[in-house]
């Protein structure tokens, strides 16, 4: 036991005392011993590095009672292609389950590429009651200056009846999907190097996010996966996006550009 407990942190680095329990468990056939036992063999064997403690972000824990009642959503860099060009990743998670609905790769997070992920996830699960972002333009025009203006993904909340939320200025939305995107940079992309092309990108994190939903154990699921928790609701409608105007963002935001785009 304590070999095989061994190998599976030699195979897989990341993985804690609780997630080697868990896939002991899955194996069957012997009585699988306790975590802070295995995270003893762990140390005693040399597999247990000491970090130092640092002082983490302080979330006020909460999640919805049930799927598809909120989304949030974000937009993160670190998706490089061969040559030097970053990409960015829209990213979108349930908040009850933790199932990703959205992880888009775009060359350029604009208003109406961000509008376009959003749209075609609920196309595929479904409108939620609710989406959280932050403060971004590409989710709100409530700050633009000299007026604010209703942007386009403003427009498709409020056209589908889903309540757009906000973070408070300079503030994470609650942990979930930075957690996500920690793990997505530690476990893929700090290692797969540069993707040959957009395609290829998306395709890579197509697979690993797959993998995450269906097949990855989540510990504030107690073990369970996200594709276990989440329930799609009924089959969003095809959301016609307008057809962009000359330039992909407004130069100047207007009650105009509310209205067009």
């Amino acid at each position: 036991m304590e070999a095989a407990i061994c190998e599976l942190r030699l195979a897989h680095p990341r993985w804690g005392a609780r997630r080697i329990v868990h896939e002991l468990g899955r194996r069957g056939g012997t009585t699988v011993p306790g975590r802070n036992t295995v995270h003893r063999i762990l140390v005693r064997n040399g597999l247990v590095r000491h970090q130092e403690q640092n002082h983490r972000r302080v979330y006020r824990r909460w999640q919805r009672d049930a799927p598809m009642q909120l989304w949030q959503l974000d937009i993160m860099g670190g998706v490089f292609l061969a040559g030097g060009r970053e990409c960015k990743l829209v990213t979108g998670i349930d908040d009850h389950s933790r199932f990703i609905v959205i992880a888009k790769v775009v060359a350029q997070p604009t208003g109406r590429a961000v509008a376009t992920a959003f749209a075609e996830a609920m196309s595929v699960y479904g409108v939620p009651s609710e989406v959280l972002t932050d403060n971004g333009k590409q989710f709100t025009g409530r700050f633009t200056k000299p007026f604010p203006a209703e942007v386009l993904f403003e427009r498709i909340c409020r056209e589908n009846g889903v309540a757009a939320r906000l973070t408070k200025p300079r503030s994470p939305t609650t942990g979930k999907i930075e957690r996500f995107h920690k793990s997505l940079r530690r476990e893929l992309l700090d290692h797969v190097g540069p993707f040959a092309a957009q395609a290829a990108a998306q395709a890579g994190i197509d697979a690993w996010v797959h993998a995450y939903n269906h097949d990855r154990p989540h510990q504030a699921l107690d073990m369970a996966v996200p594709a276990a928790a989440f329930r799609p609701g009924p089959p969003g409608s095809r959301i016609a996006l307008p057809a962009p105007p000359q330039s992909d963002e407004p130069r100047l935001p207007s009650s105009d550009w509310s209205r067009s785009a």
